[in-house]
């Protein structure tokens, strides 16, 4: 089965998951519909990723066989994933996801457009708090109920909170960096590890190999494969956060830097900075009002010391590494070249 046809099927076990979930909703109370249309919204974009890194770590671990359930079990990865961004928009105060308005900005327009009394950034930041921990809660009861049997559903279950564990800690880990400004490579290294790359490429394939009963000779497979494809994948996020065409991230351009994000291409241009260069990058990241004119310096910046070189060139030794390792492993056939096709898709996006 082709990487397209498994994303238009994780699309419909998510459109189907959540019109279940509606009446329930609805019943409640009809205010509750802006949140329901709020994550009708988020959940059309994204590349489905980690749903299609489970299945394929699934296929891998000899799943193939026993199909039932395990699209939406892998799905239920979008809500978790669901979750993360809207909180993750909340702590950096992005304006933006996908194109379209972040969550929390979008029920501060409405407040506004309502003209109700209260405080309507207080409103908004609330209001996607709670549909974050909903999707949350709710990847959790797909993941439950996806069909996959009881013994596999287990297997995977302590997976599934290991990753849920790992990603919290990297969001506190990279808020940390944020507010203390350690400004190492090693420090972005770590968030880079637990926030990003366990979340989107190691643990869903161990999530998959789980869910097929996999060897534990398969399973360190997939993570020597896995953990240097997701490091690569997150290096090419941090370079496309400053570099990447609007049309193609959904934020605009140098987002990354008016939120002041601690990345490793931030660290690396650091460690090559001249004082005066290091004193205007302080100077600069993390302001809000960063105009064009701002972005286009730190830009020059990070080029002109060898900072993007550098970064780039951790991409491809990752990517590099990622490629050894599948090579080296007892992986053959469709499963072989779905995860070479994902690792070129997850590292050489277009900036």
């Amino acid at each position: 089965m082709s990487t397209s046809r498994i994303r238009k099927e994780v699309d419909a076990a998510l459109l189907a998951f959540v019109d279940r979930q509606r009446p329930a909703l609805l019943a409640i109370s009809p205010d509750l519909a802006p949140m329901l249309a709020a994550l009708d919204a988020l959940l059309t974009g994204g590349k489905r990723l980690r749903p299609a890194f489970c299945y394929w770590g699934w296929h891998a671990a000899g799943g193939r066989d026993r199909r039932d359930g395990i699209v939406a079990a892998a799905a239920s990865l979008e809500l978790l994933q669901a979750s993360a961004l809207i909180h993750d928009d909340v702590m950096d105060s992005s304006d933006t996801r996908r194109g379209q308005p972040s969550v929390h900005r979008r029920f501060q327009s409405l407040a506004r457009e309502q003209d109700w009394s209260g405080a309507t950034e207080t409103f908004g930041e609330g209001t996607a708090i709670l549909l974050g921990d909903l999707c949350l809660a709710w990847s959790s009861e797909m993941y439950e109920t996806s069909g996959v049997d009881g013994e596999h559903i287990a297997r995977g279950r302590e997976v599934y909170n290991l990753m849920r564990t790992e990603v919290m800690c990297g969001q506190y880990l990279d808020l940390l960096e944020g507010v203390r400004g350690s400004g190492t490579v090693e420090a972005a290294l770590r968030v880079v590890e637990f926030k990003s790359a366990k979340y989107t490429i190691e643990r869903p394939l161990h999530l998959g190999a789980a869910l097929a009963g996999g060897t534990p000779e398969v399973t360190a497979a997939l993570r020597e494969y896995g953990r240097p494809l997701g490091i690569a994948f997150q290096l090419r996020d941090d370079v496309l956060g400053v570099f990447g065409d609007p049309a193609e991230t959904g934020k605009p351009a140098g987002d990354d830097l008016r939120e002041g994000k601690r990345t490793v291409l931030i660290a690396q241009t650091l460690e090559r900075a001249s004082p005066a260069q290091a004193a205007v990058l302080e100077r600069l990241l993390g302001d809000p009002g960063l105009d064009r004119a701002g972005v286009d310096e730190l830009r020059e910046i990070i080029e002109g010391t060898g900072g993007l070189a550098a970064c780039e060139a951790m991409i491809d030794r990752y990517a590099e590494n990622a490629a050894k390792a599948l090579g080296d492993a007892s992986i053959s056939g469709e499963s072989r070249i779905a995860l070479e096709e994902l690792a070129v898709a997850a590292t050489t996006r277009q900036a």
